[in-house]
């Protein structure tokens, strides 16, 4: 007879395995594009970090007479290798690289999370401490991102005339538009996915926040006498519907929609953090004093869809909520 809750248990295991893939060939070229030598060590130590977080994965898997899953290792190292090549493509790449870490170590937190809970229902107690382990790594790494906000942003724009700076001021707010178009878009989707009622509540709370940024965003371009980048919104509302597609193939559903919209909203806190240093240089107070009011809401949403990550892997995994 099949073994359900070893089955899903390695399952899991399977799905951190290939995201410190993907990790791994993020970090291994995050030094050379970070533009800031603390940055630089800051990929590098966490780089070691995750060489032995894949290693202790690993051996999970080996101990618990599995394998990872060379399918799924092989597409996220190549999803790794597109971001890096998107990254050195930006005209702002220190900011769009922490931004990108700052979220990546989020849903990596939110996985070794829900992996733990997975373990812990498994019966396996070595897991649950592995992932115990790596999720306060995680932790700790995203805190170190966050103190590097400003380095980051010194050097994207640093060095910008006060013109430059106005014109990169619009881009990034119809930047932060177009993702806030992507969240509306599969958080729309995001209670057809679910059947569950707390869960349905999260999703469309996080929404409902989406779309009053949106607007937010839209005033605060028609302040500089600008608009949503057509291209960017329905780009990024595209992206946003195929992901919804992606969740709705997924047997794990609840628990992977949860800790990607835990990820979406870090990239939005980290993304807003460096609006904000933008807005500030730009000298458009205004547009500061409304992006302190949106990363408060955006941190409060984050710590909401936190605390379901448990109920999230109840759902996944049948247990009585």
């Amino acid at each position: 007879m099949k073994d359900t809750k070893n089955d899903q248990l390695n399952a899991y295991l399977r799905d951190a395995h290939s995201i410190e893939q993907q990790a791994l060939v993020q970090l291994r070229s995050a030094p050379d594009i970070a533009g800031d030598e603390r940055l630089a060590d800051v990929f590098r130590a966490h780089l070691a970090e995750t060489e032995t977080h894949e290693r202790l994965v690993r051996e999970r898997l080996e101990a618990r007479g599995a394998t990872p899953s060379a399918l799924k290792d092989g597409v996220m190292a190549a999803g790794g290798k597109g971001f890096v090549l998107f990254a050195r493509l930006q005209p702002d790449t220190p900011g769009k690289l922490v931004t990108h870490a700052y979220s990546y170590e989020h849903l990596e937190q939110a996985g070794y999370a829900m992996l733990a809970e997975a373990a812990r229902w498994a019966g396996d107690e070595d897991t649950a401490a592995v992932a115990g382990r790596i999720q306060a790594d995680e932790v700790h790494m995203g805190e170190r991102l966050a103190q590097h906000f400003d380095d980051s942003l010194d050097a994207s724009v640093g060095d910008l005339a006060a013109g430059d700076l106005e014109d990169k001021l619009v881009s990034s707010l119809a930047d932060a538009h177009a993702l806030e178009s992507q969240a509306v878009t599969l958080l729309e989707r995001a209670p057809q996915l679910v059947d569950d009622a707390a869960l349905r509540s999260a999703f469309d709370a996080a929404r409902e926040q989406s779309e009053s940024h949106r607007e937010q965003l839209a005033a605060r371009l028609d302040h500089h006498d600008a608009r949503p980048s057509r291209i960017k919104d329905a780009a990024l509302r595209l992206g946003g519907f195929n992901w919804s597609v992606f969740f709705q193939a997924q047997p794990d559903s609840p628990a992977k929609l949860t800790a990607f919209a835990y990820a979406v909203e870090h990239l939005k806190i980290g993304g807003y953090a460096h609006l904000r240093g933008v807005a500030r240089r730009a000298g458009d107070h205004e547009t500061v004093t409304v992006l302190d009011d949106i990363l408060s809401d955006e941190r409060r949403t984050a710590a909401a869809l936190e605390s379901q990550f448990g109920h999230a892997v109840s759902v996944t995994l049948g247990q009585p909520a």
